[in-house]
């Protein structure tokens, strides 16, 4: 027992060691777009006055900038830490990594009480370096933290009903609450909480007084506040609403570029193939099947809200329900290699390193500053532009200008840029431009990824030319300053 615990320190230490590393990371990296929405809510908390209830991103324009967005417990947080230390990256992007390493010893618990406390040291290794978790905890988004609200919500769910503790009950039942009030999805876990509940009451479970209680608990504070959420977007400009539009049914070929995904940078084939073998090894057993039911759960998710699926760290749940199969595979394999201590003592090493090995190179390219020439570009109109400049931005839907600028402004194109950048057509170019002129815009920019537009709409560009005086041009971007037009009536 006592090797046990040392292992599980270990593992956590290492793990957020590897957490650590470019913690003070700006938001460059691959998930870019949604860190600097995150950091800019909490930045306008801030600055704005912390009116918990309106979160406020920066590529509004003109107007508030109210959105429907998760709960905003987590850039709240951050706002009143920048208050104290100023506006810092490593504030965000360690709540996270607080979250992860608090969520750890009961994931270690739950997996002990259903399979053993080997295969419980395995599932903490897996979880702590699979690639998407690694990056994932280390990221300003609320996805971690909400996996780890859950996670340990799960422990307290499945010990409440396995030893009748009604104070496990509602601990978990707050848990689950919080974990969907900062990030919807979560609720993919409830099938395995309601297997669990089958599995002691059967159909007494709809005639269990406290069970009713606890769902009313978990499900009307995020029920109130996505309603909220959604008036807010419906009332205020740009009436966006944080993962609206993802329930949809994609393509077979969608859906594979998923599972070559998964089997890469989310698990690493090391992981899946243990994963695989745990799960068929482990049959189904009863304590087996609370987690084939969460893995079937995401995979239903998977294909109703394909499109949202594009976003890869929607896939996390998938990493505690491999590592839990891949602990048992490993656990067993230990087992059946006890009396032969040298040959379960190179097997142990072999997974670890060749693990270790994959994770590392499969999480690498999400550290690379792929948006590095969006913050350039925004100190860049930060040192030029007034405070009170309004940025026309052709970025592809990526607020990191609008963030390190510190300036407002509107995605170009402006109904679709956030999503479809590109214009379809010069008409359509030229009309919204021109829109955004009179609602104030100053300035208009381009990136190295969209000053191909320049080329491909010759009439824009020409009206461009007209209307706007080149003030900055690097190989990395393109700054105008735009004339003055009539403003619109508001």
């Amino acid at each position: 027992m006592l090797r046990h615990k040392w292992l599980l320190v270990a593992i956590a230490l290492v793990a957020m060691g590897v957490r650590l590393i470019h913690i003070d990371q700006p938001f460059v990296d691959n998930w870019s777009w949604r860190q600097s929405d995150v950091a800019a809510i909490a930045r306008n908390f801030e600055q704005n006055g912390f009116h918990f209830a309106r979160p406020q991103i920066d590529w509004a324009g003109n107007a508030e900038g109210y959105v429907g967005t998760e709960f905003p417990v987590l850039p709240f947080l951050a706002a009143l830490s920048y208050k104290c230390i100023g506006v810092q990256e490593w504030i965000g992007r360690s709540q996270a990594l607080v979250f992860f390493a608090a969520s750890l010893p009961f994931f270690y618990l739950l997996v002990r009480d259903l399979f053993g406390r080997t295969a419980a040291v395995w599932s903490v290794f897996f979880l702590s370096f699979a690639p998407l978790s690694i990056v994932a905890g280390r990221a300003f988004m609320p996805d971690i933290p909400s996996l780890s609200l859950a996670l340990v919500g799960m422990y307290f769910f499945e010990r409440s009903i396995r030893r009748d503790e009604g104070a496990s009950l509602w601990v978990s039942a707050f848990l689950l609450s919080v974990s969907l009030l900062i990030k919807l999805p979560s609720a993919v876990i409830g099938a395995p909480f309601f297997y669990v509940a089958w599995q002691r009451y059967g159909f007494r479970l709809f005639r269990e007084p406290r069970l009713w209680l606890f769902a009313l608990i978990v499900l009307v504070p995020p029920a109130a506040w996505y309603w909220h959420a959604h008036q807010i977007a419906n009332q205020f400009y740009p009436h966006h609403f944080f993962g609206a539009g993802g329930v949809r049914i994609m393509s077979a070929s969608w859906y594979w570029k998923i599972a070559a995904q998964t089997s890469g940078s989310t698990l690493t084939p090391v992981l899946l193939v243990l994963a695989v073998a745990g799960a068929w090894a482990m049959g189904r057993t009863s304590n087996a099947l609370i987690f084939h039911w969460w893995f079937a759960a995401m995979l239903a998710f998977i294909f109703v809200v394909g499109w949202g699926n594009r976003h890869q760290w929607y896939q996390l749940p998938l990493v505690p329900i491999a590592a839990i199969y891949a602990g048992y595979a490993a656990a067993r394999w230990q087992q059946k290699f006890g009396s032969r201590r040298l040959a379960a003592a190179a097997g142990a090493v072999l997974i670890i390193v060749a693990f270790g090995a994959l994770s590392f190179l499969a999480a690498r390219p999400f550290y690379a500053p792929v948006a590095r020439e969006l913050r350039e570009l925004g100190f860049e109109l930060r040192a030029i532009t007034s405070p009170d400049a309004l940025i026309v931005a052709a970025d592809n839907g990526d607020p990191t200008v609008f963030y390190y600028a510190e300036r407002k402004g509107w995605h170009f194109t402006e109904d679709e840029g956030i999503y479809y950048g590109e214009p379809s057509d010069n008409a359509q170019a030229i009309s919204d431009l021109d829109n955004l002129r009179r609602h104030g815009a100053n300035y208009l920019v381009f990136t190295s990824g969209t000053r191909w537009w320049l080329d491909y709409y010759a009439e824009f560009a020409e009206h461009v030319s007209r209307n706007a005086a080149v003030v900055r041009e690097t190989d990395h971007f393109l700054i105008y300053r735009l004339n003055p037009i009539a403003r619109a009536t508001p």
